[in-house]
């Protein structure tokens, strides 16, 4: 029983306001919605996402999950109030991992954590994340908000995702066995950053005492913009050369670079060579190369330098590959070669 001597205390009174999550529900069914695919079952709502496999087109899928967050980038997100893009960072990160297995992304979900839910800050930031499903042709079939009182200071929050994709057996990458040296890597333009590397780039900023909200050295937006550029999805451009069977293994480029990233998909008795004069990274490089005294090779072990994924072929697919890329609007470069160990 109550004491009606003593004040009734009740879960808004501790700071988590149910309501406003069933709003923020309401708002994200929408968005959820316009991502919808094949294969998709059911709606928002229930304890579990169904997906069908067999009705998305796969007959002999072998399942691929992954899991990221977005990082100290999200430091950038709070200082300057954009918060629309962080979202398109969290899938990416999620769904181009995958795709470096040679799987299609299937459906995603999201983790969003915050000490007091702020309707337009949790909708920005999960209209990002509908836009970067939308981008990767995945669906976002569902997630958890959570609103805890006291565990971040106010206009904070926390983001992680998790994205399950499917390939066909005969298509999982890397083939490593079918790999020879002279095989061609080729790469394929990065955004920027992506999601790499902001505790340094936040570290350059500060010592340059630098506003988010100040011109850009290197482009024409404010430097907050700038840094905030979205990571770029690669499913769509990867996955026709995946089935049409001309790639043998994909390299994401993220923390660690290219030096640390391409080894990856390689098997011990190759070693990848790249020839980093091959390649102009873009304008934000050479500035936090400059302005952070950032030595050559950890600029190449921390960022992704321009490049980012890598497609590993057979020398005579090359050209056809490179001209593929070039007829879907993409700037392919040949960046290195496989070597023998």
């Amino acid at each position: 029983m109550t004491d009606p001597s003593r004040t009734s205390l009740s879960y808004r009174d501790a700071g988590v306001d149910i309501e406003a999550g069933e709003r923020l529900v309401d708002a994200i069914g929408p968005m959820a919605k316009a991502t919808r695919r094949a294969g998709v079952m059911g709606g928002l709502g229930g304890f579990g996402a169904l997906f069908d496999a067999k009705a998305a087109g796969y007959t002999d899928p072998i399942l691929v999950s992954g899991t990221d967050g977005v990082g100290t980038k999200l430091m950038l997100a709070f200082e300057t109030g954009i918060h629309s893009t962080v979202g398109i960072d969290l899938v990416a990160m999620c769904a181009n991992d995958v795709l470096a297995q040679g799987a299609e992304p299937l459906f995603f979900l999201d983790y969003f954590a915050t000490g007091k839910l702020e309707s337009g800050i949790t909708e920005a930031v999960i209209s990002g994340i509908a836009e970067g499903c939308r981008q990767s042709g995945c669906a976002l079939v569902g997630g958890e908000t959570a609103e805890m009182p006291g565990m971040y200071p106010p206009g904070h929050y926390d983001l992680a995702g998790f994205v399950v994709g499917a390939v066909d057996r005969d298509k999982v990458l890397p083939r490593m066995g079918d790999m020879t040296a002279g095989d061609v890597l080729i790469g394929i333009p990065s955004s920027g950053p992506h999601s790499n590397g902001y505790s340094l780039i936040r570290r350059i900023v500060e010592r340059e005492g630098l506003s988010y909200d100040a011109a850009s050295p290197f482009s024409n937006q404010t430097l907050g913009e700038a840094l905030l550029t979205p990571t770029r999805l690669y499913a769509q451009i990867a996955l026709p050369q995946i089935r049409g069977g001309l790639v043998k293994g994909l390299a994401h480029i993220t923390g660690g670079g290219l030096t640390e990233n391409t080894p990856r998909m390689c098997p011990d008795h190759l070693v990848p060579v790249i020839n980093r004069a091959s390649w102009t990274p873009p304008p934000v490089f050479q500035w936090l190369q400059d302005a952070g005294n950032v030595t050559e090779d950890e600029m190449h072990r921390t960022f992704n330098m321009g490049v980012g994924l890598v497609f590993c072929v057979a020398a005579g697919d090359a050209d056809r590959v490179c001209a593929e890329l070039h007829v879907a609007g993409e700037s392919p470069v040949v960046i290195g070669r496989l070597d023998p160990a």
